[in-house]
């Protein structure tokens, strides 16, 4: 049986459903569905995901269905120390963000995305890759599956944790936290 979807890398075309997928992804937090799309993509915490796309260090896939509309994105950038995204750990370790259409969730789009992501960030000889979930979401698991572990930044109490897959077994993760 094939699969009713298949995947490419992003194009320059795919940043409008790139930010679709950026508010499924941030929509989780009750908070961001409560203010609506507009006004959470406008938040600088969510921009940095995708503001200026195509700089060094940006990758993603496109899972598309047989007629080419798109049904789930998955993408990685750098980020500096100084303007960290939320699943950061260091400045040589993209952190990767991903979002699948309503949909589209249950066909396996997440996972097989998410294998693109790692297998390219493996080619391209990045460390590992990073990111933030929710403790409640149940795409934990589906991180957990693929190699993803606590990357022992986060607190207890936190809603969210950082995790971290590391393709380099003799890294040694030292993590750069915000002051705050």
């Amino acid at each position: 049986m094939s699969s009713p979807y298949t995947l490419r890398p992003v194009e320059a075309g795919d940043l409008p459903f790139l930010w679709d997928m950026l508010y499924e992804a941030a929509a989780v937090d009750a908070t961001m569905r409560e203010i609506g799309r507009e006004r959470a993509l406008t938040m600088s915490v969510n921009q940095k995901y995708l503001a200026g796309w195509g700089r060094e260090g940006d990758s993603g896939w496109i899972a598309v269905n047989e007629r080419q509309e798109p049904l789930g994105a998955a993408w990685y950038r750098l980020f500096p120390a100084g303007a960290p995204g939320y699943g950061f750990v260091s400045e040589s370790i993209p952190e990767l963000t991903i979002g699948v259409h309503e949909r589209a969730r249950g066909l396996g789009v997440g996972g097989a995305l998410l294998q693109a992501l790692l297998r390219s960030a493996r080619e391209q000889g990045r460390p590992a890759l990073s990111l933030s979930v929710d403790r409640r979401n149940p795409a934990l698991r589906l991180y957990e599956r693929h190699g993803f572990r606590d990357a022992g930044v986060s607190h207890s109490q936190d809603s969210s944790v950082t995790l971290v897959a590391l393709f380099v077994t003799e890294l040694k993760l030292t993590v750069l936290k915000p002051l705050c």
